[in-house]
């Protein structure tokens, strides 16, 4: 008997027990290209971390110190909150459109913010600078699904345990050249020290290294990348230049394309493992971004305020280390530790993991505020073992990639799903920042204290607690052919 196929149908079938697959081979001419263009995404994003609170003490908009917290937390938060608004719109349009036309756009989008944020002299500026950022780049959920249109079950967690290369990376050089890069006319004097664009501009070159670096990443992609939707709607037809009589939203195709690989309209998409796999990366986004808001801040506040006292240079120091672990350690442990334990059982030790994490920073702060000369090897022991740590966290990604992937009801409904996953993954990042850096700054304000500097900790355990439970809701294996809806 014939298996139906409808929206229901899982994008990844579970393989047959009795006969092991021969793993397919990765076609790296195209999976390289993808890799680096994700680049762009975590080199823009995390080269202002380790300046941001020194940019916002500069502007003189914070009257205290414990207000520079909700100041540095808005301006994390705000990509992430104008991406939520357009991201589902990128993500549905890249399964008419195709994928490349829409990393175009967001290529140039993410190019021209970053220019725009470098430039920015004001509070306004850079608020403005920040939110054309997150809303003109689309490009977090489309190539995620082209990942997956470029994979098979046989090697997808292959492909994931590579994925994280990009974000290392990333999260790697953009510290450093944040850190290295800002305030140059101060830090290289001979070399720039007669700037007067760099006196006036101080944080530009630390943001056109990335911007540049992602007008090199839209050219690659015009020229090289491939497109793996079947049948796009031509760009000149969603711009009116030609008669075309398909609908870009109602799933209608003048292709003649069995049913079940049309794009399926919204609400088709809201069936169970869609929304657990989403809830489930939601949650793992808002721990792991609390986590990587508050590291920046509480390491530039000063030790007698709860946190080390460490400058602009020194933080972006200890950010690369993370992305140079957290890149070695999931190219080489991801697929096997994935193999051996299964991606729910991965996920939920790496959410687990946030627990010490977070625990660690009062641990760091009370160490430090009994060394007399500098920080001391104990604190810096617990700061390596912390850092060490959060990469279990960040193993958590390439785990809900495949549930995400999984629940896609049919490949052309691809984007949308990662795109309705990535929605709710940008709401709680523009909430996440915001948040944890406003309840450090309530925590350590010298006129309430609350709960001796320890209340944004306890916030943040309920957190992962509630992120934990939520891991179990995740099968045990990928979703099989009989999913509920």
């Amino acid at each position: 008997m014939t298996a139906v196929v409808d929206e229901e149908t899982p994008l990844l079938a579970d393989v047959q027990p009795q006969a092991k697959p021969q793993i397919t081979p990765l076609p790296w001419n195209q999976f390289v290209i993808v890799l680096f263009l994700q680049l762009a995404e975590p080199l823009t994003s995390q080269v202002i971390y380790p300046f941001t609170p020194e940019l916002i003490r500069s502007l003189h908009v914070a009257k205290t110190e414990a207000e520079v917290g909700y100041y540095v937390g808005l301006m994390q938060s705000l990509f992430f909150l104008t991406q939520a608004v357009t991201v589902l719109h990128w993500s549905r349009l890249s399964d008419h459109i195709g994928r490349k036309p829409v990393i175009l756009m967001g290529l140039c989008g993410l190019s021209i913010s970053m220019y725009s944020f470098g430039l920015s002299t004001t509070f306004w500026g850079l608020v403005m600078s920040r939110a054309l950022n997150g809303a003109l780049n689309g490009n977090i959920g489309v190539i995620k699904s082209m990942m997956a249109e470029l994979t098979d079950q046989t090697n997808v967690a292959i492909a994931y345990g590579y994925l994280p290369i990009s974000w290392s990376t990333g999260g790697t050089i953009g510290p450093i050249i944040g850190g290295a890069l800002s305030r140059p006319a101060e830090r290289f004097p001979k070399l720039f020290g007669n700037s007067l664009f760099l006196i006036k501009h101080p944080y530009f070159l630390p943001c056109a290294v990335p911007a540049t670096f992602t007008l090199l990443a839209w050219l690659v992609t015009f020229f090289f990348l491939k497109e793996t939707v079947e049948s796009p709607v031509s760009i000149w037809h969603l711009l009116g230049w030609k008669k075309d009589k398909a609908n870009l939203f109602s799933g209608e195709s003048t292709t003649e394309l069995d049913a079940s690989q049309k794009p399926l309209p919204l609400k088709k998409l809201l069936i169970r493992p869609v929304i657990v796999a989403a809830v489930n990366y939601a949650l793992l986004a808002i721990v792991d971004i609390a986590f990587r808001a508050l590291q920046p801040l509480f390491y530039s506040t000063p030790i007698e305020l709860g946190g080390l006292g460490l400058d602009a240079p020194r933080i972006g120091v200890i950010l690369s280390f993370f992305g140079i672990l957290n890149g070695f350690f999931q190219v080489f442990c991801f697929a096997r530790l994935n193999a051996i334990f299964g991606s729910k059982a991965l996920f939920i030790t790496g959410i687990a993991a946030a627990v010490p994490c977070f625990l660690l920073f009062p641990v760091a702060n009370a160490l430090a505020r009994q060394s007399h000369d500098g920080l001391g090897w104990a604190c810096w022991s617990v700061v390596a073992l912390q850092v060490a740590l959060s990469v279990f966290v960040s193993l958590c990604y390439g785990a809900v990639f495949i549930y995400i992937a999984a629940a896609a009801p049919n490949r052309a409904s691809l984007g949308a799903t990662n795109g309705i996953a990535q929605l709710l993954c940008s709401i709680v990042r523009a909430i996440g920042p915001a948040m944890t850096n406003s309840l450090f700054s309530l925590s350590i304000d010298e006129n309430h204290h609350y709960l001796n500097g320890m209340m944004v900790y306890w916030v943040l355990l309920g957190v992962t607690a509630v992120a934990i439970w939520a891991g179990f809701l995740l099968p045990r294996k990928v979703w099989k052919d009989e999913k509920t809806s």
